[in-house]
Order: C-alpha cells, then structure tokens, then sequence
C-alpha cells in the first residue's frame, strides 16, 4: 500500500505537534529551522522504517518542500494552467463567456496562460492577492501536505 494509517499519522506528529514556533516561522529564512524541523520530523517515521535511503529521501525532500515554500509553486501553476472559463482566471470571473479566438473556438489552456496572474503576484502562496486570504492559505496548507504525504509514500513503499 502506498499511503497507510501509519505514515499519515507519522506526518501529522512531526509537521504539527513536534513542530515549534521558531521552526514554523523561521524555516523560510534559515536552513537550520528548516533543517531542525526535517530532522523532528524524519524522527517520527523512525517506527515505521528505519532504511536509511527512505529515512534520507523524507529528510531531504522535507527540508526542501518547506525551506522554499514549494507548494506555492504547485498551487501558481495549476491556476496558470486552469482552462478557460474557470472562475480563477482573470478574464471570467465566472460571469461571462469562455475566452475564444478569431474564430469563435475556445482557447486552450495553454493560450490562455498569457492571460493568467505573473507569478509576481501570487508568491506568497501561490493564489493571487484578490482571493480571500484565508482560503489561499489553507489550499496551500492542503498542497504542501499532499506534496509531503506523496514523497512519504514513495520513500516508504519504494526506498525500504
């Protein structure tokens, strides 16, 4: 099985409870918090492995995702690449037409992405400044623990 009862539980000891203040507020700014806060976290699957290759592969792989916020990256582009007519695009904000070319056809996503916000304004948390803050964050809280649980499952299923 690739994701267990287990491993999700595992993932929410060490992002959640073991995880303190200056680790959650300082991982953005400094390799050690970051660093600190992989190392708690990689103690946690201790009970469920104890392969050095999927206990390095959490490790690394956390300390990546979290030192450089990249769920945000994953949350900017799925926006970017949303298919026209959807209400996070910037020309439909739902109320009208799908955006079509010369001819009347619908654009694809990839045409329309010129359309879409610059990654300038969305870097905080991958959603543009017009959606509700609170939504922002907590879809980007959503996809840095799948990012978390996806490598998790590989590293454990594949690593042992």
């Amino acid at each position: 099985m690739f994701l267990t009862a287990d491993q999700i539980l595992a993932h929410l000891v060490g992002d959640y409870i073991l995880q303190s203040h200056w680790m959650a507020t300082e991982k953005l700014k400094k390799s050690s918090a970051a660093l600190a806060h992989a190392l708690v976290y990689t103690l946690c699957f201790l009970p469920i492995s104890t392969s050095p290759k999927a206990l390095g592969f959490i490790l690394v792989t956390h300390f990546v995702i979290d030192r450089w916020r990249l769920a945000r990256y994953v949350c900017w582009l799925k926006n970017f690449l949303a298919p026209p007519g959807s209400a996070s695009q910037p020309w439909n904000q739902g109320s009208g037409p799908a955006l079509k070319d010369e001819k009347g056809e619908h654009l694809s996503p990839l045409r329309c992405a010129a359309w879409n916000y610059p990654w300038e304004e969305c870097v905080g948390t991958g959603y543009h400044k017009d959606n509700p803050p609170w939504l922002a964050v907590w879809l980007l809280i959503i996809a840095d623990n799948t990012l978390h649980l996806i490598c998790n499952g590989v590293a454990l299923k594949w690593l042992t």
